[in-house]
């Protein structure tokens, strides 16, 4: 192989992650395949010999097939040359209050669920926290195969109703948060970011991280001032490695705003900055007065709202690969 395919480690990574994705999709297709065969050959003799146990057995190791072949499926809908790449999921408090502010943290407690669910990698990249609970925006990456081609189509509104903890005379309440999921970038994805474009600030860490965080302007926030792009980052001690955090996920912010407006013309979507509130809602949660959590967009719902904020999201993401353009 070409020496130069090691040396841009980007690329390699990429490509020896889309070989692996490949290599399994063409095994398990040889082992379903094989495997169909057997089923039938023993079926047939089970049927000969009026054998009802052996019938019953091949009824269930079909079911398993069908589970398997219906998992290489969603594997084929992973196709896009992002899908394969990290994550950054941004998470904001719509109007409310402290309301708001508890719903973007279990939320966040929701992805980082699912993240350990899949045996990922997840990072906090920043945090601005709530006055008296929750949390007022946070940034986390995700790292893993194909991360983003899971997560792409939660970017939106998610919407909770409760009986409010905050709330002395136990009303009930309803909350708003967004959600913005974009891919991180690699070296080989060119985007130009122009210094002269760009406002770096640096200020207090308000984050984890002992004594040394809070007493130093460590925390990096820069701002793009032709797309009003902001980010921050504020999980090292470095200000020089925050710095480059938030270069990296600018890069990332506009790689996805240009996507964003290509999809747009095709399209005619709706951008996913919408209005934090009623009528834009991609998702909404409802725990009380009964317990269900439905897509707006695909109509699946479970009548489980404590499984789906543990993280168990596979159902309604797999539905969102299916039906989502």
């Amino acid at each position: 192989m070409d020496i130069d395919f090691w040396q841009n480690k980007d690329n390699s990574k990429k490509v020896i992650k889309e070989k692996k994705l490949f290599e399994e999709l063409i095994n398990s297709y040889n082992f379903s395949a094989n495997k169909l065969k057997d089923i039938e050959d023993i079926n047939q003799l089970a049927i000969e010999e009026n054998n009802q146990l052996i019938q019953e057995e091949t009824l269930l190791e079909i079911e398993n097939l069908k589970t398997l072949v219906k998992r290489n499926e969603i594997k084929c809908f992973l196709s896009s040359e992002t899908d394969l790449l990290d994550c950054y999921i941004e998470i904001h408090a719509g109007a409310g209050g402290t309301e708001s502010q508890d719903w973007a943290d279990m939320l966040r407690r929701m992805y980082l669920k699912w993240s350990d669910n899949k045996n990922f990698k997840s990072n906090l990249i920043s945090e601005h926290k709530g006055e008296e609970a929750g949390i007022k925006s946070s940034t986390i990456k995700i790292e893993g195969d194909y991360v983003f081609g899971w997560l792409k189509k939660e970017s939106g509104i998610h919407r909770l109703v409760r009986i409010s903890p905050f709330d002395s005379g136990a009303r009930r309440h309803t909350s708003f948060a967004s959600i913005w999921v974009y891919p991180v970038v690699d070296e080989n994805i060119n985007i130009e970011i122009v210094e002269k474009d760009l406002r770096i600030d640096t200020y207090r860490s308000s984050g984890a991280g002992g004594q040394h965080v809070n007493t130093t302007d460590s925390a990096v926030r820069i701002t793009h001032i032709p797309s009003k792009i902001v980010v921050q980052c504020q999980n090292e001690r470095s200000q020089h490695k925050n710095k480059e955090t938030c270069l990296n996920m600018l890069k990332a912010r506009l790689y996805d705003h240009e996507m964003k407006k290509k999809e747009k013309e095709i399209q005619n979507t709706e951008s996913s900055k919408s209005d934090i509130g009623w009528g834009h809602q991609i998702r909404s949660y409802v725990l009380q007065p009964y317990r269900l959590v439905k897509d707006n967009r695909t109509n699946f719902e479970s009548t489980n709202p404590d499984k789906i904020l543990d993280g168990e999201l596979d159902e309604f993401l797999e539905q969102s690969l299916y039906k989502i353009k």
